[in-house]
């Protein structure tokens, strides 16, 4: 039996080697895929719905609006992997390395990203509402009208991001790296900035009512 016959027949496939498979569509909801090797597959609309991913190689594979919530994908790479649109809910992606990752209108809400690379990541349009982003590295990604209302951002580095027009209403940015940012008509009600660093950072039109200073 080989790697593809044993993932479909028993959703268990621990460190198999799936590169460049085609699995779009495919029903792998809980499945188990720790330390797979999955760069470049295509799992475009699969259900991947409590599936464990952590530790897996996922560079380069098509995610697109593949069913991903409440999966596990702690510590797992995905680096350039396109995630646009797919559904995230509640997954958690501890340290996980998503450096250029395309996850434009993705749902990431209550998603748990901390200390997760999503450096050059493309997140416009994404869900992040109540995501926790808590010391993640976000150096120089796309936010743009992204949905980040209560997001919790303590100590997050978004050095050079663009956040302009996002929506940051009651998110945590105590402590956050935002210097250089472009923060122009973004939504920053009810934000808490204590001690936010705000070098150079493009404030034009953004909306500061209620703002938290400590």
């Amino acid at each position: 039996m080989n790697d593809i016959e044993k993932l479909k027949s028993t959703k268990k496939c621990r460190g198999c080697h799936l590169m460049g498979v085609d699995l779009s569509g495919a029903n792998l909801n809980e499945a188990d895929l720790r330390e797979a090797n999955l760069i470049g597959a295509d799992l475009s609309e699969a259900n991947l719905s409590g599936a464990d991913l952590s530790g897996a190689n996922l560079s380069g594979t098509d995610l697109s609006e593949a069913d991903l919530r409440g999966a596990n994908l702690n510590d797992a790479y995905l680096s350039v992997t396109k995630l646009s649109g797919a559904y995230l809910f509640r997954a958690t992606l501890n340290g996980a390395k998503l450096t250029g990752a395309d996850l434009r209108e993705a749902d990431l809400s209550n998603a748990d990203l901390r200390k997760a690379d999503l450096s050059e990541a493309d997140l416009r349009e994404a869900d992040l509402s109540e995501a926790d982003l808590s010391e993640a590295n976000l150096v120089g990604a796309d936010l743009r009208c992204a949905d980040l209302r209560w997001a919790d951002l303590y100590g997050a580095n978004l050095h050079g991001a663009n956040l302009s027009g996002a929506n940051l209403v009651g998110a945590d940015l105590s402590e956050a790296d935002l210097t250089k940012a472009n923060l122009t008509n973004a939504d920053l009600r009810r934000t808490d900035l204590t001690e936010t660093d705000l070098t150079d950072a493009n404030l034009t039109g953004a909306n500061l009512t209620n703002v938290y200073l400590g």
